[in-house]
């Protein structure tokens, strides 16, 4: 996946459609809020179990949705100049540091 191609591509799908007016950080926030709550639509009645063995049709449905949240969040970087792929290496590199893996001896949830 390319990030930056990704996000020259939604752009000039904003622009053909006149869109960039609305195209704000806010705005893009509140829109990927509504399409993670579709995606958490899809588990909301399931056990955990039935949320491992979704059927095709339903896995088709939360790649969908999942399509939309990571959409929103590829545009809002790009509006807000975030470079995806440096913070979430920094992220990753944090969350390291903060959770070290445990001893194989120690027992895990």
């Amino acid at each position: 996946m390319n990030i930056p191609e990704l996000q020259a591509r939604l752009r000039r799908f904003a622009a053909d459609r006149d869109w960039q007016p609305y195209q704000t950080p806010k705005n893009l926030a509140m829109a990927m809020t509504v399409e993670a709550a579709e995606l958490l639509e899809i588990f909301q009645w399931l056990t955990p179990e039935q949320s491992l063995q979704l059927d095709e049709a339903q896995r088709r449905h939360l790649g969908e949705e999942l399509s939309d949240v990571l959409l929103y969040l590829l545009q809002i970087a790009d509006h807000s100049g975030v470079d995806l792929e440096s913070a979430v290496e920094r992220k990753l590199q944090l969350n390291a540091l903060k959770y070290p893996p445990k001893a194989a001896s120690e027992p895990r949830p």
